[in-house]
């Protein structure tokens, strides 16, 4: 696998990173809104979403890498 390669997928799958970016950050801010912390990472809507973009678009790079 070249870096080309690497580069052209962490490239393509950047828009489910932002999908889910702003889809968690949408429904996190609605449920903080109301009083619920709970199960926040640090007690934040931003780095909870960020975490969780972040470890979508890991699983859709792989995703890619394996299957082609």
């Amino acid at each position: 696998m070249s870096p080309e390669l690497l580069s052209l997928v962490a490239m393509k799958s950047s828009g489910v990173a932002i999908g889910v970016f702003l889809g968690v950050v949408i429904g996190l801010s609605i449920r903080a809104n109301k009083g619920n912390r709970e199960g926040l990472f640090r007690d934040s809507v931003f780095a909870t979403a960020f975490l969780a973009s972040m470890a979508s678009w890991a699983f859709v790079v792989i995703l890619r890498l394996v299957i082609g």
